[in-house]
């Protein structure tokens, strides 16, 4: 049977299965201290801008996670990355405020799925939901997830580096574009996670014996240890995409 979407809202008896596939789909340094304050919400209240993608027996094959904010379509108005659009999206249900747009958080794949060219099928859920809420745009702080290959390259370096039939290097920026995605602006901080260095020996299994940049695997960027402040702080760019849903 082909991978079909339903909402989250459809299927809240798949959300431990979910809460299994975001945790084994991404780096332990990527937990982001708002997914942690926020989950319960995602889950809840916004059930229904949650999509997975699940096979003829419901097996969990994917998921995309997306929040209404309010936005005034203007490219340069768009918040400065992923934790800004999220603390945005919460701040405007809390305060009531119509939203115009939604953007996606994130899509992960489980391993048997991919490489199967499945992910489109997420994304294009995603726009559905915006389109069914009668909202103009889903926006995606895209992650271009191939970088961590060439984590000292420098990112707007990367994102024009181009495959010999001209399209977009990376296969997930790839995705959008494929689907109409217009890329906007590099958000430079639109991810960061800081911890101490026991925290990130923790999450990568490296030693940090010194303080400077280290490359870590899964990171699109170094990682900055400071043992003097007995930090490590990782700033991540992302790259704006706006899908256009109701012209589409």
């Amino acid at each position: 049977m082909t991978p079909y979407v339903r909402s989250l809202a459809d299927r809240r008896d798949l959300v431990p299965a979910l809460e299994a596939l975001v945790a084994a789909g991404w780096p332990r340094f990527m937990e982001s201290p708002l997914d942690h304050a926020y989950w319960g919400r995602l889950v809840g209240e916004l059930a229904d801008y949650q999509v997975l993608l699940l096979d003829g027996d419901d097996t969990l094959l994917g998921a995309g996670h997306s929040v209404p904010f309010r936005w005034d379509g203007r490219p340069d108005s768009l918040p400065g990355g992923w934790d800004e659009v999220y603390i945005q999206a919460m701040a405007d249900a809390d305060a009531g405020r119509v939203p115009t747009a939604a953007a996606a958080l994130g899509v992960t794949m489980a391993a048997e799925a991919r490489g199967r060219g499945l992910s489109h099928l997420v994304v294009r859920g995603l726009g559905q939901v915006v389109a069914d809420h009668g909202l103009g745009d889903l926006v995606v702080p895209v992650r271009p997830n191939h970088k961590a290959v060439y984590p000292l390259t420098p990112f707007e370096r990367y994102l024009r580096w181009t495959t010999p039939d001209g399209r977009a290097f990376d296969p997930w920026l790839r995705v959008h574009i494929a689907l109409g995605g217009e890329v906007l602006w590099i958000c430079e901080e639109s991810v960061v996670i800081a911890g101490t260095v026991a925290e990130w020996e923790e999450w990568t299994g490296m030693r940090f014996p010194d303080s400077g940049p280290f490359v870590v695997p899964g990171a699109l960027v170094p990682v900055e240890i400071d043992r003097d402040a007995d930090q490590g702080r990782y700033v991540e760019p992302n790259v704006w995409v706006r899908h256009r849903v109701r012209a589409s």
